[in-house]
């Protein structure tokens, strides 16, 4: 978060976003902001406060490009790329009306089988960066994520990795038996930046909750541009001003 408020505060544009494999908050205030062109994602969503309402604003006005995926699909095709493979198969999608609205992905015949037996083959995806806040790192720049394996696929698959962290420790994480395992390595890593209580108004697993009446807020006002327009001021424009 810590992140997205500063691409909205320097006037980034023309963004495209992936989401591993779905988003809230952040990709609908990118939007509302004018910041991104495309999205590829599973879902926008605030979960139980419901719909992302820019993201949706944007949609029916055909603002944005959707490029409509699943959760595997995502995860599989970022695999691809930290194999440094072009392509993998994936059999779960098959049937589904998501094939017609992507012609990237082909159906083709496993070449294994001795009869009919179609699978899906998905390209790789290579992001230019791959963007996550994380509890610490260390000087080297290894960057402790504890069981978020999903981090380490980011980092493999991305040309670039830039983290936030709450903190940056004196300690070698890859030195000490108990978090080398959860460690991702600063060779994967391209530059880390300390942002206390980062993830805000999200929550950070084991370290503080989510701010439920920020978020509240923020869905309330988004609603509307003008609504939006105010929670961006409030929040985002006005720490650069303060800065």
């Amino acid at each position: 978060m810590a992140a997205t408020r500063a691409l909205i505060r320097r006037g980034a544009r023309d963004l495209r976003l992936l989401a591993v494999p779905q988003c809230g908050i952040q990709a609908d205030m990118l939007i509302g902001a004018g910041c991104v062109r495309g999205i590829e994602a599973a879902a926008v969503t605030m979960g139980e406060l419901g719909g992302a309402p820019r993201f949706n604003a944007a949609v029916k006005a055909g603002a944005i490009e959707i490029r409509d995926s699943t959760c595997p699909a995502i995860h599989t095709a970022l695999q691809a790329s930290e194999k440094g493979v072009p392509f993998m198969p994936l059999r779960g999608i098959l049937g589904t009306d998501i094939l017609a609205h992507r012609p990237d992905w082909k159906v083709q015949d496993n070449p294994f089988a001795e009869s009919g037996d179609p699978i899906v083959l998905l390209p790789a995806i290579r992001p230019d960066i791959a963007l996550f806040h994380a509890p610490r790192a260390d000087r080297a720049g290894n960057v402790w994520i504890g069981r978020r394996r999903e981090l380490v696929t980011m980092a493999h698959a991305a040309a670039r990795t830039l983290v936030t962290v709450e903190e940056i420790v004196e300690d070698d994480l890859l030195a000490d038996e108990a978090t080398a395992a959860g460690t991702l390595p600063g060779l994967y890593v391209s530059g880390v930046a300390e942002a206390p209580m980062g993830a805000l108004p999200l929550a950070l697993t084991e370290h503080y909750g989510a701010d439920t009446d920020h978020l509240g807020e923020y869905a309330r006002l988004a609603r509307s541009a003008e609504g939006f327009a105010e929670y961006l001021q409030r929040h985002v424009l006005a720490q650069d001003v303060a800065a």
